[in-house]
């Protein structure tokens, strides 16, 4: 095996100090002859040559591209390799170990600008969520808003307006009240900036190249009178945040309420209510209604009770057990008089439990909605509807959603669902 001749050290900087360079960095960087900056701050670390060695050296331009890659390999003796924060974090470090022996490179990490924008902040980002959008598209950006973190920290990109596309896609997935956005700028460095922008407003033009945004999820309870009557956003209603899929989306939501025919008066049971977004969002229609909220899960109760606070309803109960158990019980009168029925949450055999019980006592014109995204499931729930005296509809339900990415716009899906309703004949 051939001897290796040189070394490619690879350095993270947060500052163009050269006195901040711990000690045995400095000494490397004194009797090393070839250097490789990016060109951004090309000029700060020729400075450091000429005020701290009389020692001639090669400054090479380095722009992470092919160029760079063919002066490293043409080098005969030691290079330096400045980078930003940690190489081997979003850096020039994945690129290196592509074309290069691990035994050839090394590596000397600096703080990541994650962690001096939280250290400024003054807050914990250890269950933070990180994309970098920097040369990349919006995926991954567009991925991490859907599930709402707590913190959300964007390595940017000025070339594809980074910072609009964060903007565009808080507004686009109706984000915007819901997250503080930060701008971090040249952090570590003289002129480190730190600002909180409003969302819908338009961006500074003196924004500096080197920077980061920070998203702070805020918690913001919901005003009863900026509720619309009907088509309520999302964000309104409180859900957990590991079990997301407790909401029904409201393109979905708008579809049930209207099949639903939703009557003045009379009962209606909302079935694995999950946060009780169905149920809620009729009462708020008729609130006459008398609602039984249903959901076996731990938790459940107070969530829904938190969801009908922020709509300014009152269901008749909220009950945190199975529906199995209350069919069983003596004490079911208020099931048998159900005139609308939602199906959500359970599985199959419970479905058509509760279609084979319930409907014995629902009178004519009385509906059963079940959404589904189990496809499996629909042929004996729909022939299971049809042998209990009900006219059958199924439609299909596929929203999409624009969402804001560097070329301009994309059309984002929603998860397909089927609606099957049952509409009790005489």
């Amino acid at each position: 095996m051939t001897e290796l001749k040189r070394k490619i050290h690879v350095i993270g900087i947060n500052s163009f100090e050269f006195k901040e360079l711990p000690l045995k960095l400095q000494k490397l960087f004194i009797k090393t002859e070839n250097i490789a900056v990016p060109d951004t701050y090309f000029t700060d670390i020729k400075l450091w040559a000429k005020n701290n060695t009389k020692k001639e050296k090669l400054f090479f331009a380095s722009r992470s591209d092919n160029k760079l890659i063919n002066w490293l390999k043409s080098q005969k003796t030691d290079v330096i390799l400045f980078s930003r924060g940690d190489p081997l974090w979003f850096g020039i470090g994945r690129i290196l170990l592509e074309n290069f022996s691990k035994e050839e490179l090394s590596f000397y990490p600096s703080n990541t600008c994650v962690q001096l924008a939280f250290s400024k902040l003054k807050i914990s980002w250890q269950d933070a969520i990180y994309v970098s959008i920097h040369g990349r598209d919006s995926t991954k950006l567009i991925d991490a808003l859907k599930i709402k973190p707590s913190t959300l920290a964007i390595l940017t990109d000025t070339k594809n307006k980074g910072l609009e596309i964060i903007q565009n896609n808080l507004v686009d997935l109706k984000l915007n009240d819901s997250y503080e956005f930060w701008l971090c700028e040249e952090l570590g460095l003289k002129n480190e900036k730190i600002s909180k922008l409003d969302v819908k407003d338009k961006l500074p033009s003196n924004i500096s190249k080197l920077n980061i945004a920070v998203l702070l999820r805020k918690e913001k309870l919901k005003k009863v009178n900026n509720i619309p009557l009907f088509g309520i956003k999302d964000d309104t209603f409180k859900t957990f945040e590991d079990r997301p899929n407790l909401l029904t989306k409201r393109e979905i939501r708008i579809q049930i309420l209207a099949d639903l025919e939703l009557p003045e008066n009379g009962i209606m049971l909302d079935i694995g209510a999950g946060c009780g977004s169905i149920g809620l969002e009729a009462l708020k229609l008729r609130p006459s209604l008398k609602l039984f909220c249903i959901d076996k899960r731990i938790g459940t109760k107070e969530l829904i009770l938190e969801n009908a606070r922020r709509l300014g309803v009152y269901p008749k109960a909220i009950l945190e057990e199975d529906i199995n158990n209350l069919i069983n019980s003596k004490n079911n009168n208020s099931l048998k008089m159900a005139r609308r029925i939602i199906i959500g949450g359970c599985d199959k055999n419970t479905k058509l439990r509760i279609i084979n019980e319930l409907s014995k006592d629902m009178n004519c014109g009385d509906i059963v909605a079940i959404p589904l995204i189990d496809i499996q499931t629909i042929k004996d729930l729909r022939e299971t509807l049809k042998e209990n005296n009900f006219e059958v509809n199924l439609n299909l339900i596929q929203t999409y959603k624009s969402l804001s990415i560097s070329e301009g716009i994309r059309m984002d899906p929603n998860n397909p669902v089927f609606l099957l309703r049952g509409k009790k004949l005489i």
